[in-house]
């Protein structure tokens, strides 16, 4: 592990895999090359074939072993783990600055996510329980007493992304063992050093080996995870391709898919401007602009529209952008020079076609200057596709309706931003929008780790947060006693 106090920046941490309760680290290695301090920063051990069935072969058998915890006992080692996530937050975070490029201000951020996201879980596990279903209400039932509980399903499989490794890895590690499963975790080729160092993490709260594994690497061993007949659920964060990919390889699995999204946010001609344009220029460029629900489409009434990108950019502009390792950084790096070039791409084509870019949209290596791009083309990709990255688009919109049908032309609907204070829109914008969740006097990049997340269309299926995750993460099971009645003999 890499310590806080530590000035040695050329430290390499390495990242072996978690295979059947052993710690395999050897070639074949990978290296992640960190964004930003443009070296070599950690390198994973790739699994290999006979690897990849000996932790299938694993997870099956431990699968009993976690089963048979107690709910207490899961709570006790999750509520472990939270105070243990505070404890770490300065090493962790340190991670991922140098893995990602991610600013340490963002990274504590994302540590603190993560102890709530343990707590949260802990929580859920005291809460599990079942039902006693009225069974004698109908004629049928009569002398019969019907209860549910929760069963968990076994073995679950986590494909994490790459924009927040630490708490989405949280989520659905955490809400597994809390509901009584075992755990393969793939994590994403660019963050192989915080994924272990949250496994990790887990196992030294008093996290049983039997209930996670770690195995490194990229499509290939997602692949051969994904289509196993051992693994029971999937939950999987990333592409809307990818996500298809991990749906048609897996068959008849139970599945959460948390995939793209092309976040809009409704500025009215009530709102407070600067709240509006400060809150879209922090949340439209944290992380890079790197978050499925990242400001990216900015409709603005028509009447005010010149105010706000005025505003806007002014806020942009106090951004401070560089190194992640800084305390004062507000933006970083994007992932890598090939996702900050396509960025730079699409700024580039959208000023072509006559877009005005009031401010950044060039790069060094993979650091972007954030870019505010004003009335792009309603067909140009700033406006229609994912962009993943740095930059915001400003479009005008002359009437409410009207802009609540620009909004739902996305492929995607997983949240959206509203700033206005007339109730009768806010009700409108959250029955018409077709998304998963709508917030109100903020951006679409909001989000609390106890709440439902999730989208529709090619944003996904199923509700990311432990309380829905385990829905996904156990089935119900139905015990019917004959012959006896709580309403008496006869």
């Amino acid at each position: 592990m890499l310590n806080p106090e530590d000035n040695d920046l050329d430290t390499v941490l390495d990242a072996p895999s978690l295979v059947g309760g052993s710690w395999l680290s050897r070639a074949p290695y990978e290296e992640r090359f960190g964004p930003y301090v443009r070296r070599v920063v950690s390198r994973s051990s790739i699994p290999t074939r006979d690897e990849i069935s000996m932790a299938l072969s694993y997870a099956k058998e431990s699968a009993v072993v976690i089963r048979r915890m107690t709910p207490f006992e899961r709570a006790e080692i999750l509520e472990t783990a939270a105070v243990l996530a505070v404890e770490r937050k300065e090493e962790l975070a340190r991670i991922l600055a140098l893995e990602l490029g991610k600013p340490m201000k963002d990274s504590r951020g994302e540590m603190i996510r993560v102890a709530d996201t343990f707590a949260i879980s802990a929580s859920e596990a005291r809460r599990l329980g079942g039902e006693l279903l009225g069974a004698e209400g109908w004629e049928r039932g009569r002398g019969t007493t019907a209860i549910t509980f929760r069963a968990p399903v076994g073995v679950v499989l986590a494909i994490t992304p790459f924009n927040a490794p630490a708490n989405l890895l949280a989520h659905k590690l955490a809400a597994s063992f809390a509901a009584g499963n075992t755990t393969i975790v793939k994590p994403p080729p660019q963050a192989p050093a915080i994924s272990n160092a949250v496994v990790r993490l887990l196992l030294d709260a008093g996290m049983p080996l039997e209930a996670v594994q770690i195995l490194h690497g990229g499509v290939e061993v997602g692949s051969a995870l994904s289509s196993a007949p051992e693994v029971a659920a999937i939950s999987f964060t990333g592409s809307a391709k990818a996500g298809a990919a991990v749906a048609a390889s897996a068959g008849p699995k139970r599945l959460v898919l948390e995939l793209g999204g092309n976040a809009a946010t409704i500025i009215c001609s009530d709102a407070d401007l600067d709240l509006a344009a400060n809150n879209c220029a922090k949340t439209g460029f944290s992380n890079s602009g790197q978050s499925c629900i990242s400001v990216q489409r900015i409709y603005v009434d028509s009447s005010i529209a010149h105010e706000f990108t005025l505003k806007l950019t002014a806020a942009v502009a106090r951004l401070k952008v560089g190194d992640p390792l800084d305390d004062s950084t507000d933006v970083g790096s994007m992932v890598d020079d090939m996702a900050a070039s396509r960025i730079v791409n699409w700024i580039d084509e959208a000023r072509i076609a006559g877009a005005i870019v009031t401010i950044g949209g060039v790069r060094s290596g993979a650091t972007v200057l954030p870019a505010v791009v004003s009335g792009p083309p309603i067909d140009s990709k700033v406006v229609n596709q994912e962009a993943f990255g740095a930059l915001v688009a400003v479009i005008e919109f002359n009437d409410f309706k009207t802009v609540i049908q620009a909004c739902n032309r996305s492929e995607y609907g997983l949240q959206a931003g509203l700033f206005t204070n007339d109730i009768g829109r806010i009700f409108y914008a959250w029955r018409e929008l077709e998304v998963g969740g709508l917030v109100v006097n903020g951006s679409s990049n909001y989000r609390l780790d106890h709440a439902p997340f999730g989208g529709v269309k090619n944003s996904g299926i199923g509700r990311e947060s432990p309380r829905w995750m385990l829905d996904d993460y156990t089935y119900i099971k139905t015990m019917m006693l004959r012959d006896i009645s709580l309403w008496g003999d006869e």
